[in-house]
C-alpha cells in the first residue's frame, strides 16, 4: 500500500495493517439453525427495563416520532448526508471552538495553505475533538476535551499530509492531548475565554507521573527516566470520564500506533504483539523523535496504554497515568460510587475480541476527603458473559493470573485472557444510569469474525449463541446492559440483556435487522459515544459507515440519538456533516446547553466551501431557553 494511501485509514483500518485478520466468511446459516430469530429476541433482547416497548419496531414512523416527542422533548428528525449539523425544530446550534482557534492570544491565526505554526500548535484548540467534561469553577465554567488523533493532510496541508521534519512532528505531538478551557456565554453565543488563568493544552510532551502497582517497574525504566515514574505526555485521547471529587480522567487509546524502529532488524519483545506495536508508526514519530524509536526505546511503549487525572482547576498540576486501572486501548472511564462508598470505575479496551473491565478502590471517597489513593489502590476485575444471561467480574490477582500486580497492570490482556474473559466486539464508551443501578456498554461493530479468527493473545472470536456478541459479521453493533447482584457496582455477578441490537430492518429480515426497538425511522450503525443525561436518558453517538448504500440504506452520516432505558424507545435528535463522527457530549451548569464534538469531518465544516475542514464543539440549546439534559 502506498504512503499515501496510509494517510486516509482510520485507526481501526491501520491496525489491521499491523495484524490482518482473516477475511471474513459467511455464517448466516449457522447462526439462523443456531438462533432463530423469535428464539433470540424472547431470550436476549430486552430493550427497556419495563414492558413498554411492546413492539415499537411495528409501529409507523408517524406514530413512533409522536411518542418520541413526548417522551424526549423534541420531534425526531430525518437521516441528512450534507456537510452541516441538523437539529430538530425548536433547537439551535452554534459552533463553540474549532481547531486552531487561540486560546491564548499571542497564537498565530490559522492558514488555510500550512495550517497552524508549530509556535502556536500548543496554543490553539486541538484537533479531533472527542470525549470531554464540563467543571464549575468557582463562577466560571470549564470543559475538558480530549484530542484523539491528527488529520495530516488537513493538518500539513502545505506537505500533503506527508511528515517530513521535526517540526512537523512537534506540531501533531502539539494539536493531540487535552485541552483545558475557559467558557462563557455571551451576545454572539458560547466561546473560548482568550487567556484565562485556567486554560491550559496537555500535549505528548506534557510531563506526567506514573502511580500504582506498576510505578517504578524495571518494565517502565527509560535511560531518560531511570525511576520509571515520570513520563512525558499521553496519546491517542479517546473517550473520558470524571470523578466524584471532580478531577477529569483521559483514556489512551491507539497508543500503539506511535511507536516504530529506525532499525527494521530489531526483534519485539513477546508482549509487543498483543498490544499492536510495530516497526512502523503511523506519523513516522521514530525517525525525528528518538523517544518514539522502539529498537532505541524498547520500554517507551508500557508507559503508555493508561488512564490519566487532571485537575481542571489547577493548570499547574502533574497529570497522573494510574497503573492500578490497567494498560489496554482504553475508550472511556464511568466512576459511580458505590453503597459502601467505594469508587467503581467501568472500562472497555476497544479492539476485536477484546474485555471488559471494572475497578473497585479498596478505600472510601468521603466528600472533601482524601482522593490520592482511590485510583491507585483498588482491584482489577475482567467480565465474564454467561449465555443464561448471568455473568461474572472476575478478579485479575497474582493467584488467579500467576503473574505478581506490576505485571497484570502492565499486561492487562494477557492476564484477562488467562482467567477465560469474555471476548467482545470492539468495547467502547461505558455509560452508568444515575437513577438506576446499571451499566451500559457500546459494542461498536466486529467485520472480521471468521472461523478461525482470534484476538492477539489467540482467545477466540466467534458468534455465540444467546451471548452479547450474538452475530457474525457484526457491521451494526449493539449495546449490552448489565444491573449488579444487590443493586451494588461491586457485586461480583450481574445479569445482563441487550439494550438494543442496531441493524437495518429495510433490508435484512434475519438478526440483521436488529431488535424490534429499531425501526425505519432511527436507523443508525456503530454505536461508540454514549452519556446519560440527569434524567436518565441514554444519549447515543455513532461512528460507522455513513455512505447510505446497500446494508446502510436509510442511515445517512453518523448522528447522535437518545434512548429510553425504560421502554427502549431511541430517537434521532442530531446529525453530523459527511465524513464526520459525533463523538463526546456534556451539559453546561445550567443544563441549557448541550456540548457535542464533531470529529474529522469530511465536508469543510464549519467554515464553507474552499477551507480546511476543522473539527469543533458545537452548542445545541432550545429556542425557548428550556432544559436539554
Amino acid at each position: 500500500m502506498r504512503d499515501q494511501d496510509k494517510i486516509d485509514l482510520s485507526w481501526d483500518e491501520w491496525d489491521e495493517l499491523q495484524r490482518p485478520a482473516p477475511e471474513t466468511v459467511s455464517f448466516d446459516a449457522v447462526v439462523d439453525a443456531a438462533i432463530s430469530r423469535r428464539g433470540f429476541l424472547t431470550g436476549v433482547l430486552a430493550y427497556g427495563s419495563g414492558a413498554a416497548v411492546m413492539g415499537a419496531g411495528l409501529l409507523s414512523g408517524t406514530s413512533v416520532q409522536a411518542q418520541a416527542a413526548r417522551r424526549f422533548g423534541f420531534t425526531p428528525i430525518p437521516i441528512q448526508t450534507d456537510g452541516t449539523v441538523h437539529v430538530p425544530e425548536g433547537y439551535t446550534w452554534e459552533i463553540v471552538a474549532r481547531w486552531g482557534d487561540p486560546m491564548f492570544s499571542d497564537a498565530d491565526d490559522l492558514s488555510q495553505d500550512t495550517g497552524v505554526s508549530v509556535g502556536s500548535s500548543d496554543r490553539v484548540f486541538g484537533e479531533n475533538t472527542d470525549g470531554m467534561e464540563a467543571f464549575v469553577v468557582g463562577h466560571r465554567q470549564v470543559i475538558a476535551v480530549n484530542h484523539e488523533y491528527v488529520n495530516t493532510k488537513v493538518n500539513l496541508p502545505q506537505n500533503g499530509g506527508e511528515v517530513s521534519s521535526t517540526d512537523d512532528v512537534r506540531t501533531l505531538q502539539n494539536m493531540q492531548g487535552v485541552t483545558v478551557m475557559e467558557i462563557a456565554e455571551g451576545a454572539d453565543g458560547w466561546a473560548i475565554v482568550v487567556d484565562s488563568d485556567l486554560n491550559r493544552r496537555i500535549t505528548q510532551n506534557t510531563p506526567m507521573e506514573l502511580r500504582g502497582p506498576a510505578a517504578g517497574h524495571p518494565l517502565l525504566q527509560t535511560a531518560a527516566d531511570p525511576t520509571g515514574t515520570a513520563v512525558l505526555g499521553t496519546m491517542n485521547n479517546c473517550g473520558a470520564g470524571k470523578t466524584p471529587w471532580g478531577t477529569y480522567l483521559t483514556c489512551e487509546e491507539n497508543f500503539n500506533g506511535y511507536f516504530g524502529s529506525t532499525d527494521q532488524g530489531f526483534e519485539r519483545p513477546e508482549d509487543y504483539a498483543r498490544y499492536g506495536i510495530g516497526l512502523e508508526s503511523r506519523y513516522a514519530y521514530e525517525q525525528y523523535d528518538a523517544r518514539f524509536d522502539v529498537s532505541q526505546n524498547p520500554n517507551e511503549p508500557r508507559r503508555f496504554g493508561y488512564i490519566v487525572e487532571i485537575d481542571p482547576t489547577d493548570p499547574t498540576s502533574t497529570p497522573i497515568k494510574h497503573t492500578a486501572l490497567g494498560r489496554f486501548k482504553h475508550e472511556n472511564a464511568a466512576a459511580v460510587i458505590a453503597p459502601d462508598g467505594r469508587v467503581v470505575v467501568y472500562m472497555g479496551d476497544d479492539e476485536r475480541g477484546e474485555f471488559m473491565y471494572k475497578y473497585i478502590s479498596n478505600g472510601v471517597y468521603t466528600p472533601g476527603g482524601p482522593t490520592s489513593e482511590l485510583l491507585d489502590d483498588g482491584q482489577l476485575y475482567v467480565a465474564r458473559f454467561n449465555t443464561d444471561t448471568t455473568g461474572e467480574w472476575v478478579a485479575l490477582t497474582p493467584a488467579a493470573t500467576g503473574m505478581d500486580e506490576a505485571e497484570i497492570a502492565i499486561f492487562t490482556r494477557m492476564a484477562a485472557s488467562k482467567v477465560g474473559a469474555t471476548t467482545m466486539d470492539r468495547p467502547e464508551w461505558v455509560a452508568v444510569n444515575p437513577v438506576a443501578v446499571e451499566g451500559y456498554c457500546a459494542l461498536t461493530n466486529n467485520s472480521r469474525r471468521a472461523p478461525d479468527f482470534t484476538n492477539a493473545g489467540g482467545d477466540p472470536v466467534l458468534a455465540v449463541h444467546n451471548s452479547p456478541n450474538p452475530r457474525n459479521e457484526n457491521r451494526y453493533g449493539q449495546i449490552v446492559r448489565w444491573r449488579p447482584a444487590n443493586d451494588d457496582h461491586t457485586s461480583d455477578d450481574f445479569t445482563w440483556d441487550l439494550y438494543v441490537m442496531a441493524g437495518n430492518p429495510t433490508v435484512h429480515d434475519d438478526l440483521y435487522a436488529g431488535s424490534s426497538n429499531v425501526n425505519e425511522g432511527n436507523l443508525f450503525n456503530s454505536p461508540d459515544g454514549m452519556m446519560f443525561d440527569s434524567t436518565g436518558l441514554l444519549w447515543i453517538q455513532t461512528d460507522g459507515n455513513d455512505s447510505n448504500e446497500e446494508g446502510f440504506a436509510g442511515m445517512g452520516n453518523n448522528q447522535m440519538l437518545a434512548g429510553d432505558p425504560v421502554t427502549g424507545q431511541i430517537a434521532r435528535f442530531m446529525t453530523g456533516p459527511n465524513g464526520s463522527e459525533v463523538t463526546g457530549l456534556t451539559w453546561s451548569a445550567d443544563k441549557r446547553t448541550m456540548f457535542v464534538g464533531i470529529q474529522h469531518p469530511a465536508a469543510p465544516f464549519p467554515d464553507g466551501e474552499g477551507m480546511l475542514p476543522r473539527s469543533s464543539i458545537v452548542a445545541i440549546k432550545r429556542e425557548d431557553g428550556g432544559l436539554v439534559g
